[in-house]
């Protein structure tokens, strides 16, 4: 293993594949009136274009994980890193809708190998409790200051590009990644594996996509028998895949991780709060190009607090948990991210920049002071040899979590978007707020103006009651934590 300088060298290579996956899950948000425009995709299409991927990556996580502990983390780190940036090129010249989701599902297939590695390499190369805990420190910052980034870059290149030039971002960092890699990073694997079952790996996959289609589909429209049976198979195949991982000498995923409470409090605290965190981040930057009509540039600018803050909670999770018990920090963060999301419900039409502003900083801070130190948790809950198993279990529930977030929240706010749009307006402006700028382009002034404002006020409305539903699910999850975590310490670690 190498030492001193050079692995902190190698913590900035494996930041890259974080900065690049949090990246692509705000920089689309941003183009996302670019594709209406180019690709006119239906309400449900432009909801799979954002979701397809994290879908695709939730449910390989674990697969992928395993994999990296059987063949190495490394290897597996840069067969990811070419498949995302080839995945990544095909995205950037989609012809239409359906070639897009199937770009971004191929773009989700090499981010699921791309995360269990990073965070099973930085335990390999951190193994010093005080140095893990800098090292996580630095990863969780990097997660914020992509999703910063994103928005920022994202908005740079569409002002002066067309939309699919913020696909092609991915391409000279996966460069990067696949040159320095085998220099500077580690090989590691679990040195007894044991067999590996091909049947859990398709029941894993299997379980999951259902759920997530079920309940996707009834939060766009309502309840019906195929998002109830959709739920039903997923939960289903579940079992299945439980039972035969308790049946398995060498099961695929370690069930026994979840007896320990840090790990199984904590990969459920991280999905709540990446479910409400992700769903927003759909939101705000429609609701700043859109309802106030600002550049993509300047709205990502106006975005940048929350970065400073979530790295700003990076850091200071590694610090205050050395004073203060974990569950208290944890709980506490989440506290002060619902504030914030209980400051969005006062956001206007005309007025709100402001409110946004300041309440979008007390989320990043809040989120990523919680994430990082559960994210701690899970890892060090692990033996080492199952390290990329843990992290897979923990970027599932992230991914999930983001998803999800997306699909409820944003299809929370489509409703309640609907339903404020009337029905002679048209389809497209009833669909999305894009649909509806699009087809007012080609009304008279006045009827023009009266659509475009019965539109926003629909949207802010939609985007108060999400922001609500927000504030209510962290509020709930930061108390949850506090019963959930006992007195723990970050970097505390179960004898194996």
């Amino acid at each position: 293993m190498v030492g001193g300088r050079r692995d902190w060298v190698a913590l900035a290579v494996l930041v890259l594949p974080v900065l690049l996956i949090s990246v692509d899950m705000t920089v689309l948000g941003f183009a996302l009136p670019y594709l209406s425009e180019d690709l006119a995709p239906s309400g449900a299409e432009q909801l799979w274009i954002v979701d397809i991927y994290s879908f695709v990556l939730g449910g390989l996580l674990v697969l992928m994980g395993t994999l990296g502990d059987r063949i190495g983390r490394r290897r597996l780190l840069l067969a990811g890193a070419f498949a995302f940036g080839a995945a990544s090129v095909l995205a950037a010249f989609a012809a239409g809708p359906l070639m897009l989701i199937a770009a971004r599902a191929l773009l989700g297939v090499g981010g699921a190998t791309l995360m269990p590695s990073t965070l099973a390499l930085i335990r390999t190369l951190f193994t010093d409790p005080v140095r893990w805990r800098t090292a996580i420190a630095v990863w969780g910052a990097g997660f914020s200051g992509g999703m910063a980034l994103g928005p920022v870059l994202g908005g740079w290149l569409l002002e002066h590009f067309w939309w699919g030039s913020v696909f092609l971002i991915n391409v000279p960092v996966m460069l990067v990644l696949l040159v320095a890699g085998p220099v500077l990073l580690p090989e590691s694997r679990d040195p007894d594996p044991g067999r590996f079952d091909p049947a859990s790996a398709l029941l894993s996959l299997a379980a999951v996509l259902p759920v997530v289609y079920g309940i996707k589909r009834f939060a766009e429209h309502g309840a019906g028998p195929i998002a109830a049976l959709s739920v039903l198979a997923g939960v289903g195949l579940g079992v299945v895949f439980v039972r035969r991982q308790r049946a398995l000498p060498d099961p695929m995923l370690d069930l026994a991780l979840f007896r320990d409470r840090r790990f199984s409090a904590s990969v459920l605290t991280n999905t709540l709060g990446v479910f409400a965190l992700v769903g927003l981040l759909f939101l705000v930057p429609q609701y700043l190009q859109l309802v106030l009509g600002m550049r993509p540039l300047a709205a990502a600018l106006w975005l940048l607090p929350a970065t400073v803050a979530g790295v700003g909670g990076a850091f200071a999770a590694a610090r205050l948990s050395r004073r203060f018990p974990v569950r208290w920090l944890i709980g506490g963060g989440l506290l002060v991210a619902a504030a914030g999301f209980g400051s969005l419900v006062a956001l206007g039409v005309h007025s709100g920049l402001a409110v946004l502003v300041s309440g979008m900083a007390l989320v990043g801070f809040g989120v990523s002071l919680s994430e990082t130190l559960t994210n701690d948790l899970i890892v060090t809950a692990a033996p080492p040899e199952r390290a990329g198993a843990a992290s897979a279990i923990s970027e599932t529930g992230f991914e999930l979590g983001g998803a999800l977030g997306t699909a409820v929240l944003g299809s929370i706010a489509s409703a309640a978007y609907r339903a404020g749009v009337p029905s002679g307006a048209g389809e497209a402006a009833r669909d999305t707020l894009g649909g509806a700028v699009a087809t007012a382009a080609t009304l008279p002034a006045g009827r023009a103006e009266a659509l475009l404002s019965t539109a926003k006020e629909a949207f802010v409305h939609g985007m108060q009651i999400s922001a609500a539903a927000g504030a209510v699910l962290l509020a709930y999850t930061g108390i949850q934590a506090l019963v959930l975590l006992r007195a723990q310490r970050a970097g505390d670690r179960v004898p194996a």
